[in-house]
């Protein structure tokens, strides 16, 4: 395969029916958009959203090392996670930069599924295997044993219990378990990235198109539509979730990042990147890194991801996520600033947007919180 040849999901033909925009997205072509973005993201705020994420990296790790392999792969304490419950953590090089964010499923007691970003997933999996050197454990590449569909919003639990008897009840957010799905057999997963109520589907990839199909049907009456990659940015965005190669990356620990709680010191053993993490926190309590927040404009011009932020003239920070806000009607950005700017309400803080200094207001993430 050459390198220049994209992926294809097991819904590709699906997309395309659909009239779906396609786009190259770490490697796969991915559906960027089916019709109005603001109209997909305001459905998932408000009705439902069908996503396809199967581009995502899966890796099994299993043995009776497993969890011991996890944690000291990994900077959190993976050993505690329960059967059927999920964790989001990290996996950092040995000097505490980030190679990626992770959800980490326990799906027995000797068996976990680790979810990696789609542009990572190879660099974890390398990782995982080189890590786990001496370890009882098997780590197993099983992109290819999965697709992915996520039905997003307010209306997903009614349009999922119409499809399947599984307790959606008692499953909780981060948690996990099997079940049928439209006489599917799935991984029925509650981990969302929108901001919103929702589910995550794992399903061999032969049985996502007649699953696609039975979500679709059943949720036709409620308004559930097709989602593309670019309404899932400003849902996130919206929600305040970092995103990897904006919000973070190998130049930032977790502390640098404001997600220093990840990192789980007190977990039995040794860590990959343990000693420079003890640095990077103890650095951060002394000097506060530049702090992670949100910008909302008070004009219509949109940052961008690596504009300034500048405070009287001098350059104070830099944007990570830039988009227009469906939900606020107005631009807003994620971005990295001095800790002496980082307070919500701080006067005179700016983007520059090409040589203009366009006024912003600090906020707190998230600039949105779903009522519950």
């Amino acid at each position: 395969m050459s390198s220049t040849e994209l992926r294809h999901t097991a819904l590709d033909a699906l997309h395309r029916s659909l009239g779906a925009t396609m786009t190259d997205f770490a490697g796969w072509d991915m559906p960027l958009r089916y019709g109005s973005e603001r109209e997909e993201h305001l459905a998932v705020r408000t009705k439902a959203g069908l996503f396809d994420l199967s581009h995502m990296g899966e890796i099994a790790v299993t043995g009776p090392e497993a969890a011991a392999l996890l944690n000291f792969a990994l900077v959190g304490n993976i050993a505690s996670v329960g059967v059927g419950r999920a964790r989001y953590t990290m996996i950092c090089r040995t000097d505490g930069g980030i190679l990626d964010d992770l959800i980490v499923y326990r799906l027995a007691e000797h068996e976990y599924l680790v979810v990696a970003n789609a542009a990572n997933a190879q660099v974890v999996l390398d990782a995982l295997v080189e890590r786990g050197a001496g370890f009882d454990a098997e780590v197993r590449d099983d992109r290819d044993a999965y697709a992915l569909i996520a039905v997003q919003g307010p209306d997903s639990p009614g349009i999922l219990a119409a499809l399947t008897t599984a307790d959606l009840d008692g499953l909780k957010y981060y948690a996990g378990l099997p079940g049928t799905v439209a006489g599917v057999p799935a991984l029925i997963a509650r981990t969302g990235y929108t901001g919103e109520d929702g589910f995550e589907l794992f399903v061999k990839p032969e049985h996502a198109v007649a699953l696609w199909q039975a979500l679709t049907e059943a949720g036709e009456g409620v308004g559930l539509v097709p989602c593309g990659l670019s309404c899932r940015d400003t849902l996130r965005l919206e929600a305040g979730m970092p995103l990897y190669g904006h919000e973070l990356s190998t130049s930032l620990t977790p502390f640098d990042a404001g997600l220093g709680r990840v990192v789980k010191f007190e977990k039995e053993g040794d860590f990959v990147g343990r000693e420079a993490l003890l640095a990077a926190a103890a650095r951060a309590e002394q000097n506060p890194p530049r702090v992670l927040v949100g910008l909302v404009a008070e004009g219509r011009r949109v940052p961008r991801a690596g504009y300034p932020v500048v405070a009287a003239g001098t350059v104070i920070g830099e944007v990570t996520s830039g988009a227009p806000s469906p939900t606020l009607g107005r631009p807003v950005a994620m971005a990295y600033v001095d800790a002496t700017h980082a307070a919500p309400g701080t006067a005179g803080v700016g983007v520059d947007i090409r040589g203009s200094h366009e006024p912003y207001e600090v906020v707190a993430l998230p600039f949105y919180r779903r009522q519950k």
